[in-house]
């Protein structure tokens, strides 16, 4: 069966533009771009999709949001950016869930393209793991409906994307930390196949000047946190956790210990979540703005662009009470 994609690759054209070509989108298409795309589906024999077409024609008003785990404040706040902006151009966010299991990111995507969702944007950190060839894929088959995708995370799916400049976020603190005396340090790295916690420890790591980070791995909550500040060894001045949650697991598991943080040992996170910000001590973090995260995403989602566009976002080093110098 000749597909949307088949035109777009013979008329030498973007996917995009052969779907509102084809498709009836009320974007307009210049005359020779329409004739180049109508003259290539007239020869492979294409035939259009009724119900491309009505997503085309922005006939649905959802937008799908998915994201690993809403209880999680981090998503709970990129949600909320999400819906602002949604509303603001007349539209609903329907949000599920998939606790990070990529067999319900798929079937998610799935869904929303059988309901006829205007767009879909995915929030959160991709994997290693194999399923993402067929995310890929079904993101493929989306978007040949006509439906639109935005990604919050790194650029792996040839999709829009707001993405996270978390290596760099992380080189940042490690250098503020240093300036002031730390050179002892143990990073809670996080599952060590989840490409967020990854680049933000090895982004901290590569830019301490002094010996090798202490690196715990464990789960991305604060549990994980939790479990892994107990697994740190003795002569650590300063500990990093690569969320902000586990390191609300951490400061527990210190607390339990009788560590007091920052007499005995100091402590930094990273997003700057702000329901954490009346933490006792106040926590240093690297600061990202979580609610424009969703907001830009849905510009993207929403937006007229031909080819996949990549939006980077910096982190900022904010210095709290729960790191002393050295």
């Amino acid at each position: 069966m000749v597909t949307l994609e088949d035109v777009a690759r013979h008329a030498g054209v973007s996917l995009a533009t052969a779907s509102r070509v084809l498709n009836g989108s009320a974007r307009q298409v210049g005359a020779g771009l329409r004739a180049k795309v109508e003259q290539a589906a007239a020869e492979l024999g294409y035939r259009t999709n009724v119900a491309a077409q009505t997503l085309a024609r922005g006939a649905g008003n959802v937008i799908g949001l998915v994201v690993h785990d809403l209880v999680d404040p981090y998503f709970a706040a990129i949600a909320d950016g999400a819906v602002r902006a949604a509303e603001a151009h007349g539209m609903v966010v329907m949000v599920g869930t998939t606790h990070r299991d990529p067999a319900k990111e798929i079937a998610y995507v799935s869904s929303l393209g059988a309901q006829r969702a205007r767009a879909v944007i995915l929030a959160g950190s991709r994997t290693d793991d194999p399923s993402a060839a067929a995310l890929r894929a079904e993101l493929d088959r989306y978007r040949n409906g006509g439906g639109r995708v935005a990604v919050i995370g790194q650029d792996l799916l040839g999709t829009d994307t707001v993405a996270v400049a978390n290596r760099a976020g992380a080189a940042a603190l490690a250098e503020a930390l240093t300036a002031m005396g730390h050179r002892d340090f143990a990073v809670l790295a996080g599952p060590p196949g989840l490409i967020t916690a990854v680049d933000r420890c090895e982004g901290f790591a590569g830019a301490l000047p002094g010996p090798a980070p202490q690196i715990v791995h464990g789960p991305f909550d604060r549990d994980g946190g939790y479990a892994a500040a107990r697994s740190i060894g003795p002569g650590v001045t300063c500990v990093f956790a690569v969320n902000d949650v586990m390191a609300v697991g951490a400061l527990a598991a210190f607390r339990e210990r009788g560590v007091r943080v920052p007499d005995d040992v100091s402590l930094a996170g990273f997003d700057d979540i702000a329901t954490l910000r009346d933490l006792v001590p106040a926590l240093t973090t690297v600061r990202l703005p979580l609610a424009e995260l969703g907001a830009r995403a849905v510009e993207l989602a929403l937006g007229d662009g031909e080819e996949p566009s990549v939006v980077h976002v910096e982190g900022e080093v904010v210095i709290r009470e729960s790191v002393r110098a050295r």
